[in-house]
C-alpha cells in the first residue's frame, strides 16, 4: 500500500511540475493543482496508513495511542483542500482577466513566434 501511495505522489508531483513549466496559463493552474494534491497526499500519508482496523474501540476495551492514526495530518489536509479550491478559483479569475487584457493566454503575454 505504501508503494502505491508513493508512486501516486510521484506521478502527481511530476505531472504538476511538467505542467507548471508549460507556456499557457491554464496548464500552469492545473499543474499547481496537481502539485497541491501531491503535497496533500504526502501530508496525509505522514499520519500513518492503517487498513482493516476498527474505527472505534469495542465496549470495555482499553485503547492505546498506537492503535490510532494521527489526526493532525488529516486536519491539515482538510484545511489545505479548502484553501486549494479557493486559490484555484482565484487563479482562474486572474487567468480570465489577463486573457481579456492581453488577448493571449501565454504566461509571458506573447505568442511563441512573436
Amino acid at each position: 500500500m505504501e508503494t502505491i501511495l508513493a508512486i501516486a505522489i510521484g506521478v502527481l508531483a511530476a505531472s504538476g511540475t511538467w505542467l507548471v513549466l508549460r507556456p499557457r496559463t491554464f496548464q500552469v493552474v492545473i499543474g499547481l493543482s496537481l502539485l497541491s494534491y501531491a503535497v496533500n497526499l504526502f501530508i496525509f500519508s505522514t499520519g500513518g496508513l492503517r487498513t482493516g482496523a476498527a474505527p472505534v474501540l469495542a465496549p470495555g476495551e482499553a485503547g492505546t495511542l498506537a492503535g490510532y492514526a494521527d489526526p493532525v495530518p488529516q486536519a491539515l489536509v482538510l484545511t489545505a483542500i479548502v484553501i486549494g479550491f479557493a486559490t484555484t478559483a482565484l487563479f482562474l479569475v486572474v487567468l480570465l482577466a489577463a486573457r481579456g487584457f492581453t488577448g493571449t493566454d501565454h504566461v509571458d503575454g506573447r505568442e511563441k513566434g512573436s
